[in-house]
C-alpha cells in the first residue's frame, strides 16, 4: 500500500458520499461518489490496478476531501452537480450534462412538461436531477394527474384538431383545442410540486373537497380526493427537494427586485459568515455583490484577533463585521447567515447599515426565511423566484468562501506545528515537502532516499529532517 496515499484517506468514513481529489496547486482533478467512502478510496491505493488515465491522475493527488450524504442516491445527485459546476479535469462521463434525467417546463404560453438529458437551455426551466428514470416518470405522472399540463411537442399541439387520448383519461387539459382558464395556475402548482412544496397544495385541496361535498358536488369532490391521494403517495415516495435552475434568472434584475423589496438603493452588499472547529482556527469571511454580480475585490478573510471569542459565533460575528465596516468597502446592506442572534449583533455593531438575516430553518435549501431590516420575519418569498434564488446564492457563496479559508488555515496550523520546529525548513521547503509527500506523517515516515528526491530540498536539509523524525 502506498503510505502517502493511505495517509490522505486514513480518516475516510464508512458512509455514502462524494469525494474530491486535488493536486498540489489546489486544482480539482476528480469527483466521484461512493456507497462507502472508505472502501471506495482504498481502491485507489494500488495504482497499478487503475485505468491509464486514472493512474496519471492518482499520481498528482495531494489532497482529498469528502462530503457525507444520507444515502447513495443523494451522493449520485451531488456528484453530478459538482461535476457540472466545477468541471474536474479527469471526469469524462458527466461533463456534457447528459448522464442523469431531469424535468423541464418550457417557456411557452402553455408550458410543456418534458423529461430530458442534456444541457440546460435558455428556453426552459429545469428541475432535478433525478436518481432514476422511474422516479422521474412517476413525478411526471403525478403532475399530469394533478395539474393536467401538456407533454406533447409544440408542432404536435399546433396541428391538432381535437383533443388526444391524454385529455380523455384526465392527464391533459388539451390547450391544443380547448379554451384554458386555469393553465397558468396549474403551472404554478407544478412548480411547487417539483420543488417539494406539496403540503400546502394538499391542504387547499382538502378544503376544496369539503366545500364540494357540502354543496353535494360529489364529482368535483372525487377529483379533489384523487389529487390528494396522488400527492400524498408522491410525498410518501419522496420527491426530493431538487434545486430549480431558472432559465430566466437575471442577476441585475434580481438585485433590482431586492432593492424594491427592501426599499433601498444597493451598490455594494456584504454577506458575512464564520467558521471554526470546536473553537479552533476561528475565521470569518465577507463576500460582496452588486448589480453586475459578485465583487471579488470586496471579498475579505478575517482571522479572529480576540481569542476569548473563539467558538462563540455571535461574538466572532461582532468582531468581523466591526473590522469590515471600519476598513471598507462601503456597504449599503449587510446580510448575515443566521437567526435572530446573528441579526441582532450585526444590527448593534453596524447600526447605520440595514441588516438582512438569512436563516436556514429546519430544512437546508427548502425552509429558508428572512429577518428584515426592521426585525420582522418574512417567510412568503416563492422558492422559485429570482429574489429567493439570489439570496440563497449569495448566502452559499459566503459559506463556500469561509469554509475554504477555514480548511486552508487549519491545514497550515497542522503542518506548521511540526515542520516549523526543524531548523532550516522555511515556507518554500515546507511546501515542497507537502507537495511531494502529501502530508506531514508521510514526511516523518520517509527514508533518506525518499527525502533526497524532493525537488529543491538538498542533502543537508534532508539529513536534518531525517534526524528529527528518527
Amino acid at each position: 500500500m502506498n503510505i502517502q496515499f493511505s495517509d490522505l484517506i486514513e480518516n475516510s468514513p464508512n458512509a455514502p458520499g462524494v469525494y474530491k481529489m486535488y493536486d498540489a496547486d489546489g486544482n480539482l482533478l476528480y469527483v466521484g461518489k461512493a456507497k462507502n467512502l472508505s472502501n471506495r478510496l482504498k481502491q485507489y491505493t494500488d495504482i497499478s490496478k487503475l485505468e491509464p488515465h486514472k493512474q496519471v491522475m492518482r499520481s498528482l493527488v495531494t489532497r482529498i476531501e469528502w462530503d457525507i450524504t444520507q444515502n447513495e442516491s443523494d451522493a449520485l445527485i451531488l456528484e453530478q452537480n459538482l461535476i457540472k459546476t466545477l468541471k474536474p479535469k479527469y471526469n469524462i462521463m458527466l461533463t456534457d450534462g447528459k448522464m442523469y434525467p431531469m424535468i423541464a417546463l418550457t417557456n411557452h404560453r402553455y408550458p410543456r412538461l418534458l423529461k430530458f438529458r442534456g444541457k440546460i437551455s435558455q428556453r426552459r426551466d429545469v428541475y432535478g436531477p433525478y436518481p432514476s428514470v422511474y422516479a422521474l416518470n412517476e413525478t411526471i405522472k403525478t403532475i399530469q394527474k394533478v395539474c393536467q399540463l401538456r407533454t406533447c411537442t409544440d408542432t404536435f399541439m399546433n396541428n391538432r384538431s381535437r383533443p388526444c387520448l391524454l385529455y380523455q383519461i384526465g392527464r391533459c387539459s388539451a390547450p391544443c383545442t380547448l379554451p384554458q382558464t386555469h393553465y397558468a395556475e396549474n403551472v404554478q402548482l407544478a412548480r411547487k410540486i417539483l420543488t417539494g412544496d406539496s403540503e400546502p397544495i394538499i391542504s387547499d385541496l382538502t378544503q376544496q373537497m369539503k366545500k364540494y361535498a357540502k354543496q353535494m358536488d360529489f364529482e368535483s369532490a372525487a377529483k379533489c380526493r384523487d389529487k390528494i391521494a396522488e400527492l400524498t403517495h408522491t410525498s410518501n415516495r419522496g420527491i426530493r427537494r431538487n434545486p430549480v435552475h431558472r432559465a430566466n434568472f437575471n442577476w441585475s434584475e434580481s438585485v433590482k427586485s431586492l432593492e424594491r423589496w427592501l426599499g433601498l438603493e444597493l451598490n455594494t452588499v456584504g454577506v458575512f459568515d464564520n467558521s471554526h472547529l470546536f473553537g479552533k482556527n476561528p475565521v470569518g469571511a465577507m463576500i460582496c455583490f452588486g448589480h453586475d454580480g459578485f465583487i471579488k475585490s470586496g471579498y475579505r478573510h478575517f482571522k479572529l484577533q480576540d481569542f476569548s471569542r473563539a467558538g462563540n459565533d455571535i461574538a466572532m460575528m461582532e468582531e468581523f463585521i466591526s473590522r469590515a465596516v471600519q476598513r471598507g468597502p462601503h456597504l449599503d446592506l449587510i446580510i448575515v447567515d443566521g437567526g435572530p442572534a446573528q441579526w441582532n449583533i450585526a444590527h448593534k455593531t453596524a447600526p447605520d447599515i440595514p441588516v438582512l438575516g438569512v436563516t436556514k430553518g429546519e430544512v437546508r435549501n427548502g425552509d429558508e426565511h428572512f429577518i428584515m431590516p426592521n426585525g420582522d420575519i418574512c417567510r412568503d418569498i416563492p422558492k422559485d423566484s429570482s429574489l429567493f434564488l439570489l439570496l440563497r446564492a449569495v448566502r452559499d457563496e459566503a459559506h463556500r468562501f469561509v469554509i475554504t479559508f477555514h480548511r486552508t488555515t487549519r491545514a497550515k496550523t497542522m503542518t506548521s506545528s511540526v515542520l516549523d520546529e526543524i531548523e532550516g525548513i522555511g515556507p518554500g521547503r515546507k511546501k515542497a515537502l507537502l507537495n511531494h509527500f502529501g502530508s506531514v506523517r508521510a514526511v516523518s515516515d520517509a527514508d533518506m532516499a525518499a527525502l533526497l528526491k524532493v525537488p529543491g530540498l538538498g542533502k543537508s536539509a534532508a539529513e536534518k529532517i531525517y534526524a528529527y523524525f528518527h
